[in-house]
């Protein structure tokens, strides 16, 4: 019979050892029990591809921040092996013996980590996947964004300018009062020396005492005028000066934004891009889900395979394993114990 077992027992081949390595199982334990190996490796391959697909992702999203290919290669290569490190560890810490209870409470935290982790890993690849639904989006919330911002813009110039141009329209007015002063008071002398009769001229044709004085309130006038302007001209240099300073500034300030806007194609914008076409198109949204459920799937399969596999070899021969050492371990403390009783007890005496 031992012989019959001796030939029927296989041989382990390169992939299915690395396989099963990555599924954080107990190689010399495996090796004793073959009819595991199929499933060991099965979580084993689920493992290394949820590790692959975590450095795709995060190449993607640092390339995207960094725009460094050497950078996201490195940064993805240390992601992918923290999370099959990661995905690793918490298979081969659910223990199939013991009870369904105690085997579900082990499990949940484990469900709940893994589903975390298929959202993170997920997300980036989500955004190459509509990468271009996704650019044509940022250039919505781009155009969005300017005109947003030319808003502001001019409410801000208004605002700042606004005392400004009140000055300047009321010179403008006082200005626009003594030109018609002047022009009024060179109305009437026209018609009084023409002879026009009305209510403030005596009907004489010819340059006569009447007209003399209104000769000298028409220069009075043209004084008051051009001193008035010649006092405001200066103050009128100022405000027109401040108000380009104004205008100037936020236009400066506008161009610089602009151009951060038009490199607005980061991760986060990229997400935002995203959310807004789940929002508006319930098939983006449907089909966001559905990536983001089957990298959420893969990433607690090998969790939910243990789970639900039944007992097998490999899990009765890690228990007897365990059971041993803890036993031996139990065994060494109590002889300890009992030599460091014994010796108490001879220094007494």
């Amino acid at each position: 019979m031992k012989n019959n077992l001796q030939k029927y027992n296989p041989s382990m081949n390169w992939f299915q050892h690395f396989l099963m390595i990555c599924s954080g199982g107990n190689i010399h334990i495996l090796k004793k029990s073959p009819s595991e190996w199929n499933k060991f490796s099965g979580i084993g391959g689920i493992v290394l591809f949820t590790a692959v697909f975590a450095s795709l992702s995060a190449f993607y999203a640092i390339f995207t921040i960094f725009d460094e290919i050497w950078i996201s290669i490195s940064f993805a290569l240390l992601w992918g092996l923290m999370i099959f490190n990661l995905d690793r560890y918490i298979v081969s810490s659910i223990k199939k013996t013991g009870s369904v209870w105690n085997q579900l409470f082990m499990t949940i935290p484990r469900l709940i980590l893994a589903g975390f982790l298929g959202i993170v890993i997920s997300k980036p690849l989500e955004l190459k996947i509509f990468e271009k639904e996704i650019n044509k989006q940022l250039n919505t919330i781009i155009e969005r964004n300017k005109k947003q911002l030319q808003n502001e813009m001019n409410g801000r110039i208004l605002q700042q300018s606004g005392p400004f141009d009140t000055e300047k329209k009321q010179i403008q007015q006082k200005i626009a009062e003594y030109q018609k002063s002047y022009d009024s008071a060179a109305v009437e002398l026209e018609k009084e020396i023409l002879g026009t009769k009305t209510g403030l001229t005596s009907g004489k044709v010819g340059y006569g005492t009447n007209a003399k004085r209104k000769e000298e309130l028409k220069e009075k006038r043209k004084q008051d005028l051009e001193n008035y302007q010649k006092q405001a001209q200066p103050r009128l240099e100022y405000l027109d000066k401040e108000t380009s300073k104004v205008y100037t500034n936020i236009e400066n300030e506008r161009n610089k934004t602009e151009k951060i806007e038009d490199r607005f194609n980061g991760f986060a914008a990229r997400l935002q891009a995203l959310e807004e076409l789940g929002k508006n198109s319930h098939i983006m949204a449907i089909a966001s889900l559905f990536i983001m459920g089957l990298f959420i799937t893969l990433e607690i399969s090998p969790v939910l395979i243990k789970l639900i596999s039944s007992v097998g070899p490999y899990d009765y021969l890690l228990e007897t394993t365990e059971n041993d050492f803890r036993l031996y371990a139990k065994e060494k403390i109590e002889k300890g114990n009992h030599a460091t009783d014994k010796r108490i007890e001879d220094f007494k005496k």
